[in-house]
C-alpha cells in the first residue's frame, strides 16, 4: 500500500427498540489521508471538516489484524473508540454540543487485506449513558490515492 491513500468510512445504524433503519442510507465520508504499517499495525490518518462548524478533526485509525480496531478523533470532536470482538469498551465523545458517554460492544471484526486495498468491517452494539441505542456496522476502505476503482 502506498503512503497517500483515499479513505472511505460508512456506517449504518438500526434502532434497538424498533429494529428499523435510523437513516434511509448509510452515513459515508471520503477523505484523502496517509497510511503506514509499523510493528504489526496499520495506521491511517486523515482530517474531517464538519459542515457549518469552523475547524477540523484529525482522525487516526489503528488496526491490529482482526483483533483490535481503534478510531481516535482530536479537534472539534474528541473520542477514542476501541472495537474488540466480544468485549465492551466505554469512551467519552466530546462534541461542540456536549459530551456523550458511549458504550461499544463489538460482536465481529472482519478484515480483508490485499496489496492495494484494505476493507474493514466492525459490527457492534452502541449505548449512550448505559441505555441501548443501536446495532451498528462501520465499514472502512483504504486504497491508494491514485486508484481508479474508488
Amino acid at each position: 500500500m502506498t503512503k497517500d491513500v483515499l479513505v472511505s468510512i460508512s456506517g449504518l445504524q438500526m434502532a434497538v427498540n424498533t429494529m428499523e433503519n435510523m437513516d434511509d442510507e448509510p452515513i459515508e465520508i471520503v477523505s484523502a489521508g496517509t497510511y503506514y504499517f509499523k510493528d504489526g499495525k496499520h495506521y491511517i490518518f486523515f482530517e474531517e471538516v464538519a459542515e457549518g462548524i469552523p475547524g477540523v478533526t484529525k482522525t487516526q485509525i489503528r488496526l491490529k489484524g482482526a483483533e483490535t480496531l481503534e478510531v481516535i478523533k482530536k479537534g472539534i470532536s474528541n473520542m477514542h473508540m476501541v472495537f474488540e470482538k466480544n468485549k465492551n469498551h466505554r469512551c467519552f465523545y466530546k462534541t461542540p454540543f456536549g459530551e456523550l458517554n458511549l458504550g461499544i460492544c463489538t460482536s465481529q471484526i472482519a478484515v480483508d487485506e490485499a496489496e492495494e486495498n484494505i476493507n474493514i468491517r466492525a459490527d457492534y452494539a452502541l449505548d449512550v449513558n448505559y441505555e441501548p441505542l443501536a446495532e451498528c456496522t462501520i465499514r472502512i476502505n483504504v486504497k491508494p490515492r491514485d486508484s481508479k476503482e474508488f
